[in-house]
């Protein structure tokens, strides 16, 4: 079903899984170096298939479910339709960037399909779009999908729930940001919103009454989230996330050419997790989509390098990470 404001049934079960950004597609991310794939990924549905069913949990996709929004794999589809037909509830699915080939979800784009033919529901335009019973309280569901305003206001939304949460797919700025990224903000009459679209787990922000909430995805794209644990997540009804960690291997990337060391010769300059690594993620960084070559983002990077003085060491990997992100760019 596509779902462009209809409100569904409420829905009885015992909470809800939250499963962010699967990115299922045929295509390999870069450096990953599975032997077969999309396996890696699939088997992480399935398993949360396993535990939503075992728990009675109703499932809830947080955007970008595909890579990218026509997926040519006639058999991969085939395979993801029969794993998400397995869910004892049909999942609930945001409309991620990666999901969409223009401003919003048209028949050209795979994830209609699925909605068209009732393997989950999509949710198309930003709305109040279900509720759902969990033992005695209610929990009213809100969604806005990538691109479209986030509500300041959403009062009025629901009657008589008990927990009003919002679900987002959007660039927020979490743990201090980057150019675009919007800081999160009280929304009336939301007492939880639960965000996809940034790939890593954040630390909660409260913003007024309203807590945010950023789960991470299920499915490690790029280097950056070497570290990355994928878990899917359960919500009560009282809000409060709990983590199911995944199967996953713990060393998934090839990465050659990425570790440089010092100029000292001891420490190895490995990890760069500052604001670079967001500025250079493709699929949030509005500056990156206003120059298809990346050079706005690269002028950015280039005056930080110098302000801070940075390393030569770490100028170099996080030039490389800019690189890579321009190339999927370019793919997507």
């Amino acid at each position: 079903m596509i779902l462009s404001g209809d409100r569904l049934q409420p829905v009885t079960c015992s909470g809800l899984l939250v499963i962010g950004d699967p990115h299922v597609g045929s295509r390999r991310p870069g450096r990953r170096k599975d032997t077969v794939w999309p396996q890696a990924v699939l088997g992480k549905l399935e398993r949360c298939v396993a535990i939503a069913n075992e728990r009675g949990l109703a499932p809830v996709i947080l955007g970008d479910l595909f890579d990218r929004p026509v997926e040519p794999d006639e058999a991969l589809k085939n395979q993801l339709i029969r794993t998400l037909k397995g869910f004892h509830h049909r999942p609930l699915v945001n409309v991620g960037n990666h999901d969409i080939q223009h401003m919003t979800l048209t028949d050209s784009d795979t994830l209609a399909l699925l909605g068209l033919c009732d393997v989950v529901d999509v949710v198309a335009t930003s709305a109040p779009v279900a509720e759902f019973q969990i033992g005695t309280r209610r929990l009213g569901v809100g969604m806005t999908p990538y691109g479209q305003s986030i509500p300041t206001d959403a009062r009025g939304s629901f009657t008589g729930v008990d927990l009003h949460t919002w679900f987002t797919h959007h660039d927020i700025a979490f743990d201090g940001g980057y150019p675009g990224a919007v800081p999160p903000f009280a929304v009336e009459g939301c007492d939880v919103l639960i965000n996809g679209h940034i790939h890593k787990t954040q630390k909660a922000v409260l913003a007024g009454r309203t807590r945010w909430l950023n789960p991470g995805n299920i499915n490690r794209q790029s280097v950056d989230l070497a570290d990355h644990v994928p878990r899917a997540w359960i919500l009560d009804a009282g809000g409060e996330l709990e983590a199911q960690e995944l199967p996953h291997e713990r060393n998934v990337f090839d990465l050659t050419g990425r570790i440089v060391e010092a100029a000292d010769g001891g420490m190895v300059a490995r990890e760069v997790e500052s604001a670079f690594v967001t500025l250079l993620q493709a699929e949030s960084s509005t500056e990156l989509k206003r120059s298809g070559d990346g050079s706005i983002v690269r002028d950015e990077i280039e005056a930080k390098f110098v302000a801070d003085n940075t390393s030569d060491a770490v100028r170099a990997i996080v030039r490389s990470l800019l690189s890579e992100a321009v190339e999927r760019h370019a793919e997507s």
